[in-house]
């Protein structure tokens, strides 16, 4: 599980921003995530529940907002959306990075994203 290291990166990242600002009280986070970290959102707010408890931020709300995932085609110029895996064995299509229009490999350029967008607070 890996969203528990990013949870801690942002937690971190909230703290120190809190500390250098003054802030009394952290209201809530927008964070994106991009379809291609394969980070599950439920398991994200569940980390941050837990390891804002008894910290600076404890009873902020973490919103994910998920950003699709975009390929680009060298060989035949293809931008959009990518190809999907229907049969993987998950609980959603997996996305790929096969072009969708020729079949070779493309390269993603949207969809890697894990980063705050905002941050809602009381000075």
């Amino acid at each position: 599980m890996h969203e528990l290291s990013i949870v801690s990166g942002l937690v971190e990242s909230v703290l120190d921003f809190v500390a250098a600002r003054s802030i009394k009280k952290v209201l809530g986070l927008r964070l994106c995530v991009g379809e291609l970290t394969h980070l599950e959102t439920e398991q994200l707010r569940f980390c941050y529940t837990a390891m804002t408890e008894q910290t600076a931020i404890h009873g902020s709300t973490l919103e994910v907002e998920t950003v699709p995932a975009e390929v680009n085609c060298a060989h035949c110029s293809y931008q959009g959306p990518p190809k999907y895996w229907d049969e993987a064995l998950a609980s959603a299509p997996v996305a790929t990075l096969q072009c969708p229009r020729c079949g070779l490999t493309a390269e993603a350029t949207r969809g890697h994203e894990c980063e705050i967008k905002t941050i809602k607070y009381v000075t």
